[in-house]
């Protein structure tokens, strides 16, 4: 139920305004002394918190006032107060409400004014804490990954991300083929680092080959290496990746340029860990964990006939899918901020230009653009344009209408932090408002 704590040594402030909300459905509490309000707060769950300014007969300075409400904003940092005041000390509380009090109320109040200032803080105080509570249960899962599982140092704050972690750190516990889907650079190689890191051939080594770097004929020698004089160029036998792995895993990136006869040899090492190098007949035997990636439509290819049925069936016995940088937006400026490393701020424009662009080259394409602002940031601060990020893209066009940050934490400020007087200066509801506050950091939590 909403809840009102009323801290006054007056008995007759409290019970006028004890009535003036249970007529509203609003449950009164009502504290005599900063103590027994502080106390209050400790015990029970309030959502506004109205205080009297002085609480020693004959005081009219406001000390008192002020040393209760800095006490509990140091203990309860987002809880909406109203100062009740006299003309003694209305100067007092208009500096309380510059830092961060949510309103003044002259004594005596007009209950009609009174009433609505209440209604729209309590309004404020049950979303503020439906945004906080989402946050807090992102944190939680966020720790709860990282104190479960090895994460490599992950960068992340999405849910998207904390999704793809735990299928991967689940399924890196067996020893099935494991098919990583997602486009260029978005960091499929991290994921299978971190399947490895949380698997039971952990100790083991991690092979790493980009079949799409290679050309076609010698990435069978690649893989499974080959005896002296197996191709022209062959001075000497070379292990191949298979063999390095032995014990450990295997990561196959871009398995689509696999050639059909590589794709065979494949399927074969699979099934029974058997292979033979190029050139040589000798049967060699290895225990390899494979993981494969690609960003390509294995299923179209099988249609096409360029890519083996059994042996996508074989690859693709659990599939984790890291979603484009673009679709979990809430991990591009913290991932922004750890390859800046320090060396420079990103200013709020640039915050909005990184969340609006829609990153085609992923997290490869977010690195160099900020690698470049970092260098060229000679005064500490990137800015849109050290970001030099294509503007004639139809996709990033910024909306004339969007707020930006700056406007909304001017609109913020205007409606002494009331979401409902902010948002309909914007032309937003409020639930758009608090969608652009948790996007800008500007929800506290």
């Amino acid at each position: 139920m909403r809840t009102v704590l009323i801290i006054d040594d007056n008995p007759a402030v409290g019970e006028a305004l004890s009535l003036l909300l249970s007529l509203h459905d609003i449950r009164p509490l009502i504290a005599m002394t900063p103590q027994d309000g502080l106390a209050t707060l400790d015990r029970e769950l309030v959502d506004v918190v109205i205080q009297d300014m002085n609480f020693t007969a004959d005081t009219t300075s406001g000390e008192e006032g002020v040393a209760l409400f800095r006490a509990i904003r140091q203990r309860h940092t987002d809880l909406p107060l109203i100062l009740l005041t006299a003309w003694t000390h209305l100067e007092t509380a208009v500096e309380l409400v510059k830092a961060g009090a949510a309103d003044y109320v002259a004594k005596p109040w007009d209950d009609t004014k009174l009433l609505a200032t209440v209604e729209n803080l309590l309004e404020l105080s049950e979303s503020t804490r439906e945004v906080n509570r989402t946050r807090r249960e992102r944190r939680r899962r966020r720790e709860v990954l990282r104190q479960t599982y090895e994460l490599d140092s992950l960068v992340f704050a999405s849910d998207a991300m904390a999704q793809t972690l735990e299928l991967a750190c689940q399924v890196a516990r067996s020893h099935v083929p494991v098919l990583i889907t997602g486009p260029n650079g978005a960091g499929k190689e991290r994921i299978a680092c971190i399947v490895h890191a949380n698997s039971p051939v952990k100790h083991g080594p991690f092979v790493a080959v980009n079949c799409g770097a290679l050309p076609g004929e010698l990435i069978e020698a690649e893989l499974f290496g080959a005896d002296a004089g197996a191709y022209t160029g062959a001075n000497k036998a070379r292990e191949g990746r298979f063999e390095l792995a032995d014990g450990g895993t295997l990561f196959l990136d871009e398995i689509g340029n696999l050639p059909l006869p590589g794709q065979v040899k494949l399927l074969r090492v699979l099934e029974t860990g058997q292979f033979e190098r190029l050139g040589s007949g000798r049967t060699r035997q290895v225990k390899v964990r494979v993981l494969s990636a690609t960003n390509a439509d294995l299923k179209a290819m099988v249609r096409a006939g360029t890519f083996r049925e059994d042996l996508y069936y074989r690859l693709n016995v659990i599939e984790v899918n890291l979603p484009p940088l673009a679709e979990r937006s809430d991990d591009i400026v913290p991932l922004a901020e750890y390859f800046l490393d320090g060396r420079a701020e990103l200013g709020d424009a640039a915050r909005e230009a990184l969340v609006s662009y829609p990153w085609p080259g992923n997290v490869r394409e977010l690195k160099n653009a900020i690698e470049r602002a970092a260098l060229l940031a000679t005064d500490g601060v990137v800015t849109p344009h050290l970001l030099n990020l294509p503007q004639h893209t139809p996709a990033v066009a910024r909306n004339l209408d969007e707020p930006s940050r700056e406007a909304v934490e001017t609109a913020l400020q205007r409606a002494d932090g009331v979401v409902s007087r902010a948002a309909q200066s914007l032309g937003l509801s409020r639930q758009a408002l608090y969608r652009r506050m948790e996007r800008y950091g500007l929800a506290t939590g």
